[in-house]
């Protein structure tokens, strides 16, 4: 398996079209997607899921097809023409609208070819190659969208499964909490108010589960929008929060982070149009032969060549020169400032999802304990007649606001690690678009 959550960057001598990726996904993780749908969807089987199924990738891997198919005959010549015609035909006396009677009347047929140059057909195959990486790293780009969006859609999943569970258990406690409150009432051990009080909290704690739910509900229609199919459940698995994107190097990135690769690649498109244009200003021959039959007298042939004039070649074709060559100038601005923008965003994601790592290790030793032990030192002194049953409420009221807190900062700091990690493909997917070039 090929597709893994981590980002190990180690070459790959496989050489395979992205076809045969597409084709290696479905008979390599069929099996695996059948058993997902069965049971909950884990990480791995919803980027596998979303990577084969999303319409994204297939669209690009048409384009890269499409270009392909331009850049086979990028290099060839053009076409023969074949020229038929009549010279010299009467069109009024005795012989009017006759190809026979006239002796300067001719039927003539021949063969026209367009010369270009070898040269100038490499460059412009150089060219159509560079557009064809071009269209591979548009690929690579939408193969890892869909990882990110993915990713992000099934960490939302997955929190919002915890946060309903926890309101749940809040819920159940609360009708566990006013059925003894009812019956001390019935014992003359616990006021009208207690019992006003225990119902109030049965009803924000039902409350607060149908809006989790609700929320749990769109977050898996947003997961079953990259998987194509219908999510039941997620695995209760934390993801691990470390990723290698930070520490990888500029050549790393410009194989493996689609937005560095494109603007890369742009640089040698620009120079391949840049080639081509400085080859065009050379004109194109054309080679003409033909055969014209004349009647009573001796058959013609005749050859010829047509040269283009460049009349103004400082106004027409240098123009074209200095166009492609400002396009060249732009494209290496657009990748330095590509460059520094995402190692900008590495840099500040990384940081933040570090920071949001050492608030949890600190909320989780210090806020969760002292939660805990607040409510159950209100509920013994509740059941000691020492303290009052509004205590307990609060106590608990403010324990599962600690617990949804740490629950909601889980989840930015995995939907921080989702973009983080998720922004650069799988080295094999990389590896393959390389082998095209």
């Amino acid at each position: 398996m090929f597709l893994r959550i981590n980002t190990r960057l180690v070459p790959s001598n496989r050489s395979h079209s992205l076809r045969h990726v597409s084709a290696l996904i479905a008979l390599a993780f069929g099996t695996a997607f059948a058993h997902a749908q069965a049971s909950t969807l884990t990480l791995n089987e919803a980027l596998q899921l979303s990577l084969q199924r999303s319409s994204l990738p297939k669209a690009a891997e048409a384009a890269v097809q499409a270009s392909r198919e331009a850049a086979v005959k990028a290099g060839q010549l053009p076409d023969p023409m074949l020229k038929v015609g009549i010279e010299n035909l009467p069109v009024n006396g005795a012989d009017r609208w006759s190809t026979t009677q006239d002796f300067m009347t001719m039927r003539r047929v021949g063969i026209e070819q367009q010369w270009v140059s070898s040269d100038k057909r490499a460059a412009r195959s150089d060219r159509a190659q560079r557009a064809v990486e071009s269209e591979e790293g548009n690929y690579l780009a939408d193969v890892a969208k869909v990882r990110e969006e993915t990713a992000k859609a099934w960490v939302t999943v997955l929190y919002a499964q915890r946060s309903l569970a926890l309101v749940k258990a809040l819920e159940q406690q609360s009708v566990a909490d006013l059925t003894a409150v009812q019956a001390s009432h019935r014992g003359a051990k616990a006021t009208a108010g207690d019992v006003v009080q225990a119902q109030l909290a049965v009803t924000q704690t039902r409350d607060a589960v149908r809006k989790r739910e609700l929320e749990l509900q769109n977050a898996k229609l947003a997961l079953s929008r990259w998987t194509t199919t219908p999510v039941e459940t997620v695995s209760d698995q934390t993801p691990i929060l470390e990723s290698r994107v930070p520490h990888l190097s500029i050549e790393d990135l410009e194989k493996y982070h689609p937005a560095v690769l494109a603007a890369r690649r742009a640089i040698t498109l620009a120079d391949a149009e840049t080639t081509v244009a400085t080859k065009e200003r050379r004109p194109d021959w054309s080679i003409e032969a033909g055969f014209s039959q004349r009647p009573h007298f001796s058959n013609m042939i005749s050859v010829g060549v047509s040269i283009p004039i460049t009349v103004n070649p400082s106004q027409r074709q240098d123009r074209d020169i200095a166009e492609r060559s400002a396009m060249g100038t732009r494209a290496r601005l657009q990748y330095e400032d590509a460059v520094r923008g995402m190692q900008t965003e590495i840099r500040t994601l990384a940081s933040t999802l570090s920071s949001q790592r050492e608030r949890l290790a600190r909320l989780k030793s210090e806020l969760l304990p002292a939660a805990s032990q607040q409510t159950e030192l209100a509920t013994a002194a509740y059941r000691a007649g020492t303290g009052s049953l509004s205590a307990v409420f609060s106590a608990r009221k403010t324990q599962l606001e600690q617990q949804l807190q740490i629950a909601e900062l889980e989840k930015d700091a995995a939907l921080i690690w989702a973009k983080l990690e998720h922004q650069v493909v799988p080295h094999e997917l990389a590896s393959v678009a390389k082998a095209q070039q």
